[in-house]
């Protein structure tokens, strides 16, 4: 299909300490374009990750993620944090598989927090597994290395950060996606057995934590210049923006950072992202 970024071969010299990817994308009918660039293997002696990029909201669509590894020449040695609504979970059968085999392919480890619009691992069919990876748990399945979901309160050894993923929000047309028979999940916000591990997690870190990654933010941290207009009123759970103010206000962090609202911005201390990257 056009425009798709698909691998050619992945490591072609697998017997020498260096390795060549090669990709190849359609450009229309008559043109292809063909990326490639080489990488010195081992780099990563004391099993830290390269680099830790973040970006926010993928909900399916990882073209720019795609984009982003070629220009960067990432490994899989590398992470990008995805500010929940990856989508990967998102049907919770094996029609997930597809965007799964796909995410798999590109060079890089995805580390991705909860959403509002996906299923948690342990609802999925999917033979997910609570794994130890950089001081934390995380959800794995064994034929997708690559495809990681951080457990809220878990706390995360990035290069010498403590970093906490607090994922989870409630969403603005629930009532029509369950009257439409869209997808939905009861599941979308923290509840209170999550809430409870945070912030047990946060008293054994004496309320100090280096980084936060949320998807959803603080309620008085919330974007509403951003809300579109409706023309019927709408009810929204602020459940979790309410607790996170909580653990705001007692919290002494460094950076937060969080997605949700498909807008950048930055308030009170919160970064909110999009379809930027960073890295952290």
């Amino acid at each position: 299909k056009a425009n798709d970024i698909v691998p050619l071969f992945i490591d072609i010299i697998p017997e020498s300490e260096h390795a060549i990817n090669i990709y190849i994308s359609r450009i229309n009918r008559n043109e292809i374009k063909i990326y490639y660039y080489g990488y010195q293997k081992g780099l990563n002696q004391e099993g830290k990750h390269l680099h830790f990029y973040i970006t926010g909201d993928t909900h399916k669509k990882f073209d720019r993620v795609e984009e982003f590894c070629l220009e960067y020449h990432t490994t899989t040695d590398d992470v990008m944090i995805i500010l929940g609504d990856s989508g990967i979970n998102y049907w919770l059968s094996p029609k997930d598989e597809k965007l799964k085999e796909r995410v798999a392919r590109i060079p890089i480890t995805c580390f991705c927090i909860h959403g509002n619009h996906e299923g948690r691992p342990w609802e999925s069919p999917a033979d997910y597994k609570l794994v130890p990876w950089h001081g934390g748990l995380v959800y794995k399945e064994e034929k997708y290395p690559n495809i990681l979901f951080a457990k809220d309160g878990e706390i995360y050894d990035f290069n010498g950060k403590s970093v906490m993923p607090i994922g989870g929000a409630g969403t603005v047309n629930k009532d029509y996606r369950i009257s439409h028979g869209l997808q939905w999940f009861a599941s979308e916000q923290p509840d209170d057995t999550i809430k409870q591990f945070v912030e047990q997690q946060l008293e054994k870190a004496g309320w100090k934590m280096d980084i936060i990654l949320s998807h959803t933010v603080t309620i008085k941290a919330e974007p509403t210049w951003a809300f579109k207009p409706r023309k019927e009123p709408i009810t929204v759970d602020k459940g979790t923006e309410e607790w996170l103010q909580t653990v705001y206000d007692r919290l002494d962090f460094s950076e937060w950072y969080a997605g949700h609202y498909h807008v950048e911005t930055e308030s009170m201390g919160i970064r909110i992202m999009f379809e930027d990257f960073d890295e952290i």
